[in-house]
């Protein structure tokens, strides 16, 4: 939920928005990662070392007093198992295991009194219309690269579902997760899935964070995200969730409220209204430099861009385009 403010005319932040997407692709892996290639200048053999005199007499020796037959002392195998122990890495460190999804969902959203979730998600569904209609030129030009071509989607904060119906249909052939802490915006998402004809099948409503994503690596072709990132608790724990489960080439499409150009007087407003927005839009925060988060998250390509949404107001100042992993 955005709160409205009357401190500031709508026309004084308003500017077309930068279009720099790249035109639809036939395919959505189709997107240039830029990998580097390595080339070696040495095409020289390895030259092996002889041994020496002294280190040959030293390995004889060794070998004559502990050999297969002779030593009773175990020595050889004694260093082996040492240096196998020495050399071997627990399987703890070399790989950690990635965050219990129900284990962060109680740290990072502890469960709230029904009243509260429900009065929320309803206060969702009804009171963004107008903001919807406002945003709706910049998510058909960035889901454009998705519809019809990716097969299953996640979206993150999915809510009440408004984004389904530029990506979804009953003959888009997708399928998609909606991943959200409240409970109680599955219903509304369920209805708009039933709405923009995405079959019951193909649509999955989870109860999770974005911080500890119950999705396997490499799993989905493409993540949405929109006016998600100013909530969630760690934006790049979220971020570094959102790589972990695209598959390589796979599209992170993002629409998000950034904090305003310091010393401006929307971002004086900002720092005013934030611990307020906080407490009554559930963790939303006005002063996060969420592109700058994107830019610096480890994504092959970045294509974002700067708009200012009219009648926003305090939020006004959004980012929004493509990330290819």
């Amino acid at each position: 939920m955005i709160l409205q403010s009357p401190y500031l005319p709508p026309s004084v932040y308003t500017f077309k928005p930068n279009t720099r997407f790249p035109k639809p692709t036939t395919a959505i892996l189709n997107c240039n990662v830029k990998q580097g290639q390595r080339h070696s200048s040495d095409s020289s053999s390895p030259v092996r070392d002889e041994p020496s005199d002294d280190g040959l007499r030293e390995s004889m020796s060794l070998e004559f007093l502990c050999g297969p037959r002779l030593c009773c002392c175990g020595r050889r195998r004694l260093i082996g198992a040492i240096g196998t122990t020495l050399l071997s890495v627990p399987p703890s460190i070399a790989s950690p295991s990635p965050p219990d999804p129900a284990a962060m969902l109680n740290s990072i959203h502890p469960p709230r009194p029904d009243w509260y979730e429900e009065l929320y998600a309803s206060a969702l569904d009804m009171g963004m219309k107008s903001y919807e209609a406002q945003v709706a030129g910049y998510k058909s030009l960035i889901f454009a690269n998705v519809r019809g071509k990716a097969e299953t989607v996640l979206e993150i904060g999915i809510g009440t579902g408004p984004n389904l119906k530029y990506y979804a249909s009953d003959n888009s052939g997708v399928r998609v997760f909606g991943i959200d802490p409240n409970k109680k915006m599955e219903k509304y998402a369920q209805a708009a899935a039933l709405n923009v004809g995405l079959p019951p099948a193909d649509f999955k409503f989870i109860h999770a964070v974005a911080e500890a994503l119950p999705l396997p690596e490499a799993s989905v072709d493409a993540v949405v995200g929109t006016l998600v990132l100013c909530s969630v608790k760690d934006v790049n724990m979220a971020l570094k969730e959102v790589m972990r489960v695209l598959k390589p080439g796979g599209l992170y499409l993002f629409v998000e409220h950034v904090a305003g150009k310091d010393g401006t007087i929307t971002r004086f407003v900002q720092g005013v209204l934030d611990p307020l927005q906080q407490t009554v839009s559930d963790g939303c925060h006005l002063t996060r430099t969420t592109g700058k988060y994107i830019s610096e998250a480890g994504f092959s390509d970045v294509d974002l861009n700067m708009v200012f949404v009219p009648n926003a107001y305090f939020v006004s100042p959004h980012v929004y385009g493509i990330a290819c992993k």
